[in-house]
């Protein structure tokens, strides 16, 4: 779709995934690039079509505001415990600070009912409005603003019209699209065909604001409101930070961020986390593995939960909790790997052609097709969220042990066959060891929820820890080698990072010499520059023939499996190198190129921020003299 001297950033150079900021408000999430643009925008929810797209196509839609003439910040930061972004320029006249947030403002809906909320409202709501504010705090700087919406994924440019009195207020709507776009500012705003541009000086004290509205809340109509209402949301953030329980250490405000993180990638209609904000990053430069993460897996269910319960955030944690229990419900045993963050099961895939990609990293997929594909760890994830839930609350109800007895015997009835494991591999399905696992999981803690429910159901938890018994078994014969090290899958010579869940899952005790052997084999053969792989890309059918960048979450789950076997020191200097990989707002993409530190892959990835707290509390434990052991 490129077209060469188009108008805006057409011909510019993408910025490192590294280098974006990322702002929410619980329903939908932008992407800013450091120049000032929105280059990521989906509306009204984070999963729907991109109305600013030049993330993935420099002619698919973006929103700046900065001064003229000038690209590169001096500055960018949080505004601290928020989700509210500072962006700070340097020019010949003066300096210019540019605030940019999501807003949020108390429940909207008094006298009616939501259509699309599923959990208890709260006294917040997304405004649906970006706000973005200009102020000039030394000399003179002349701010230039440009809005170019592109409805669809790229497809449809904005058609604009005024609708006030004066050059203060204007309308984008696309041809045949059904989502309207309104622009406010105390700028005057021109048009020029499909772009809407502003212009003025700013003199030292002076201030402007541009709103960009979707719904009927309605956006601030001027310079106080704006600011009245940009206050609101930086409370509403640090307040709701202010909840949380985080331990007075130099790791701290990666918690903190992690947790904002986690909180923005949250669908508060439904509880549901979004895996990433994004789709189709590539996880190489110019690859095609390229996936959309816009949606929610049910095997991140148990590291979230633990992250959300650990930091103190129960209702979230909960919501999270009660979103996997509806769909489990609805989905009459027959459990996806992943759902739409609504609770929607299609997810068909297909490829935006017209979008050149991040990069030229093609092709750019929308939907997921793994959605279809049989997952063993699935059942796993879902007892061991119903455990977790359980144990915070003593009390296994009807209606969740009910869900309890139709997965696990899922698990029982199926673990015997091949599947194509957590890493959603394309090739042939294998008896894959992590699978194994979890279904060991899904019986070992179904055994254990079964017990708490007395004599009634002895009998039933007897047969599920013989069950856990025989997985166990059928996986020490079958997926250790001859040097006493878990492969990839049955049958295999290969390493695969996702058997560093052994330890952690509680599948085997740390003492066990199998466990230490594996653990020390994956830290030395699977890494590079220590940093995790998921498997050799060479070694493993995933249906794909290009490499990949090394797993951050696996490189997380390196630290916390070293903890557990004892191995604290080396435990401790990893975690504090992949800290540093952090990007300069504390957030991280799916994937990190060893030898670069470029981050690769849908950014940010709830995944690896959940791993983060995993290792970084595990690590804080060790210190301070506590052994955690969150999973087992």
């Amino acid at each position: 779709m490129r077209r060469r001297g188009a108008l805006g950033p057409g011909s510019e150079p993408f910025s490192p995934i590294a280098d974006f900021g990322f702002l929410s408000d619980c329903e939908t999430t932008a992407l800013m690039a450091p120049n000032g643009n929105v280059e990521w925008l989906c509306l009204p929810s984070m999963d729907s079509p991109s109305v600013f797209g030049s993330i993935l196509d420099r002619d698919a839609g973006y929103f700046r505001i900065g001064p003229a003439g000038v690209e590169v910040p001096a500055a960018q930061r949080y505004i601290p415990g928020t989700m509210v972004m500072e962006t700070t320029w340097w020019t010949r006249g003066g300096w210019l600070v540019v605030t940019d947030a999501l807003l949020m403002g108390p429940w909207h809906h008094e006298t009616e009912r939501s259509r699309s909320y599923r959990r208890a409202p709260t006294d917040y709501d997304a405004d649906h409005v970006l706000l973005r504010m200009v102020k000039c705090v030394n000399g003179n700087v002349q701010v230039r603003m440009d809005c170019m919406p592109v409805f669809d994924y790229g497809k449809l440019p904005a058609q604009w019209q005024y609708t006030g009195q004066g050059y203060h207020e204007a309308l984008a709507t696309g041809a045949g699209h059904d989502l309207d776009l309104h622009l406010t500012s105390d700028m005057n705003v021109g048009f020029e065909g499909s772009l809407a541009t502003a212009r003025t000086l700013l003199k030292e004290g002076e201030s402007r604001f541009v709103a960009l509205s979707w719904s009927s809340h309605g956006a601030p109509q001027n310079l106080k409101e704006a600011q009245k209402r940009l206050r609101w949301t930086i409370h509403h953030w640090q307040h709701w930070l202010d909840r949380g329980d985080f331990p007075d250490h130099p790791w701290r405000s990666y918690l903190q961020r992690s947790a904002l993180t986690l909180k923005g990638l949250t669908y508060a209609n439904t509880g549901a986390v979004a895996a990433a904000a994004t789709t189709s990053l590539p996880e190489a430069p110019g690859g095609d593995r390229n996936w959309d993460y816009r949606y929610t897996w049910i095997r991140d269910s148990t590291m979230t939960l633990w992250a959300f319960y650990t930091l103190g955030y129960d209702w979230e944690a909960n919501d999270f909790f009660h979103f996997i229990t509806d769909v489990a419900e609805e989905s009459d045993g027959r459990l996806q790997i992943m759902y739409g963050i609504d609770g929607r099961s299609e997810l068909p895939e297909s490829t935006l052609d017209h979008l050149s990609g991040y990069d030229n990293a093609k092709p750019v997929r929308i939907g997921n097709g793994a959605y279809t594909q049989a997952q063993h760890d699935v059942w796993g994830a879902i007892i061991s969220s119903i455990y977790l839930f359980v144990r915070k609350r003593d009390r296994l109800d009807d209606r969740l042990w009910k869900i309890v007895v139709t997965q696990v015997e899922e698990a029982l009835l199926h673990w015997r066959e091949p599947d194509c494991g957590m890493w959603e591999v394309r090739g042939a399905p294998q008896h894959f060891t992590s699978s194994k696992v979890f279904c060991w999981v899904a019986a070992d803690r179904g055994a254990r929820l079964a017990r708490l429910r007395g004599a009634d159901e002895a009998a039933r938890a007897e047969r599920w820890q013989a069950a856990a018994d025989e997985i166990r078994d059928d996986v020490l014969a079958n997926a250790v080698d001859e040097r006493g090290v878990f492969t990839a899958h049955y049958g295999s010579k290969s390493l695969d990072a996702s058997v560093l869940l052994i330890p952690i899952l509680g599948f085997l005790p740390a003492e066990d010499k199998r466990v230490r052997e594996t653990v020390l084999a994956i830290a030395e053969e699977l890494t590079e520059d220590d940093l995790v792989l998921r498997y050799r890309a060479e070694e493993t059918d995933d249906g794909f023939a290009s490499e990949e960048g090394t797993f951050t979450i696996c490189s997380f789950w390196l630290v916390s499996a070293l903890v557990t076997i004892g191995e604290t020191e080396r435990a401790k200097t990893l975690c504090h190198k992949l800290l540093s990989y952090a990007s300069q707002l504390q957030l991280y993409a799916e994937e990190i190129d060893a030898h670069t530190g470029r981050h690769l892959g849908n950014f940010p990835q709830a995944f690896t921020h959940l791993a983060l707290i995993n290792a970084v509390m595990q690590v804080i434990g060790i210190e301070r003299g506590q052994r955690l052991f969150p999973f087992a």
